[in-house]
């Protein structure tokens, strides 16, 4: 079912969603005025507590949260609880101790984020395989959206990646478990993470080669 809160690109009568924009095209006017009017800028400023947590692939996890809301944004995703959980969703499992009080303090819509941010965050009692499997059996549409758009973000960051063993294991994970949730989330994102994990198998091709 299309989510609330002025989603974009809703699916259309075979219940396909549309591709990302092209390249070059402008947001149009409307989703503008409701990006614009979002309370972003409160989950933003607890997200900064991120960059102090490196990433493998370089970078911080700070700079990921913002991607994840660009991929977003990029298909076309103008929702407010899904892009100001996109924003903080990595905090409660990268930031031990942390508040989390904090996010429901924020505005009206906190509740909803932090069930968002609670759904994509991996238990302790869970496997990652389990943590996968739950969100692809049993999550909400919004989190099926929110972990492909992670995952893209972090196929892409994998191409800086030059360790092979860490690569082949998390490409088999992509394939294995976000390639479902994707076709249930957009198959658009589904075709990206297809083309991403082809890029990385070929290149370690190239490098077995060597």
């Amino acid at each position: 079912m299309p989510l609330s809160n002025g989603i974009n690109k809703k699916p259309d009568a075979a219940g396909q969603h549309p591709p990302p924009l092209p390249a070059g095209a402008v947001m149009k006017q409307a989703d503008m005025i409701v990006l614009k009017e979002m309370h972003l800028a409160p989950y933003i400023q607890l997200a900064t507590a991120l960059i102090g947590q490196r990433r493998h692939s370089g970078g911080n996890m700070f700079r990921h949260q913002i991607d994840t809301m660009a991929v977003l944004l990029d298909y076309g995703y103008i929702d407010s609880i899904l892009l100001k959980a996109s924003v903080v969703h990595d905090l409660f499992e990268d930031m031990p101790g942390f508040d989390r009080s904090k996010v429901l303090e924020i505005d009206d819509e906190s509740d909803e984020v932090y069930k968002l941010i609670l759904e994509v965050t991996k238990r302790p009692v869970e496997s990652k395989p389990e943590f996968l499997t739950r969100i692809r059996e049993y999550g909400s549409e919004r989190a099926l959206i929110l972990k492909s758009a992670d995952r893209i973000s972090n196929m892409i960051s994998l191409g800086y990646v030059t360790d092979l063993s860490f690569i082949k294991r998390y490409t088999d994970e992509t394939e294995a478990y976000l390639f479902p949730i994707a076709a249930r989330a957009n198959p658009a994102m589904h075709h990206e993470l297809v083309d991403l994990v082809t890029t990385r198998r070929s290149f370690m091709n190239r490098c077995a080669e060597i």
